[in-house]
């Protein structure tokens, strides 16, 4: 093995807001309630149990994943609760259903309370780990205040219904005005092999301790390709959704990744992207991509 073959070292866990110790391979769940093959609420529970047991302590959902009767926060609890005590679960709050599926409209600060207490009635907790404040739709993140929707988060966990605060689809500006308010333990923004336009928001969340956990880390949808790719899952014997897992992993310290599936067998196989070992030589080849 010459030097740039040596394994990129990757702790295998995160103190997220310095003291919620993660595993920094979790759990998505938004394909259990929406967009997934799951048809039913037990094949989604028996997927948590699965990934709970096969080490998973940190599980992303939001209120707004759900359609009928597949709901995330709903199967989290009849899977999980009485919960593991090392169990992390992050919510996020802002978008409001307005009749349909899909969100629509924005919370107003005075709306979040109300969110954020029926988060804990759904999850069945009397603190909620981590909550994330999403903004905006799905365009490019940025271009509004979001000053007085954190601060109502801010007064929240002053009150100990939250342990830790988040920002979701912001640009640094938007970061920048969260943490002049209070702590900021998380930041989830889109980013994957393939698209590192956040890289600044990244290098700001490395600088201050914070937790970057992408939303998409597979391509959301986007089937990830090139030949670079194939190359390195080749080297690897993997698929290239594992490698593009190891390189979340891989190419910053403070990265998280929360890929969602509804299939037990891409459970499995997600989780064993932890273990690939990407090189610095697969890292700066999958840069280029």
């Amino acid at each position: 093995m010459t030097t740039n073959e040596k394994p990129t070292t990757a702790a295998s866990d995160f103190l997220l807001g310095g003291d919620l110790r993660v595993n920094r391979l979790g759990f998505g769940a938004m394909r259990l309630a929406l967009g997934g093959r799951i048809r039913e609420p037990q094949a989604g529970i028996a997927l948590l149990r699965r990934a709970v047991e096969l080490g998973v302590n940190h599980i992303d959902t939001a209120g707004f994943y759900g359609y009928g009767d597949l709901q995330a926060h709903e199967m989290i609890r009849q899977a999980l609760s009485p919960y593991p005590a090392d169990l992390v679960i992050a919510t996020k709050v802002g978008p409001v259903l307005e009749g349909g599926v899909v969100p629509t409209g924005q919370a107003t600060p005075e709306q979040l309370r109300g969110l954020v207490e029926e988060d804990l009635r759904r999850l069945g907790l009397d603190r909620l780990d981590l909550v994330y404040l999403r903004v905006g739709g799905m365009g490019r993140p940025g271009g509004e205040p979001i000053g007085k929707r954190f601060a109502a988060l801010a007064e929240l966990r002053r009150e100990g219904l939250i342990r830790h605060l988040g920002v979701s689809h912001v640009d640094a500006a938007q970061l920048a005005e969260a943490q002049d308010i209070a702590p900021v333990a998380a930041v989830q923004n889109q980013f994957h092999v393939q698209d590192t336009g956040d890289s600044d928001v990244l290098a700001k969340c490395e600088r201050d301790g914070i937790a970057y956990v992408p939303f998409f880390p597979m391509g959301g949808g986007r089937e990830l390709t090139g030949a670079r790719l194939a190359e390195v899952a080749t080297r690897h014997r993997a698929t290239t959704a594992q490698i593009a897992l190891a390189w979340l992993l891989a190419v910053s310290p403070v990265t998280l990744a929360i890929p969602g599936t509804s299939s037990l067998d891409h459970l499995t196989e997600n989780l064993a992207a932890a273990d690939l070992g990407v090189t610095a030589d697969n890292l700066t080849r999958l840069a280029m991509t």
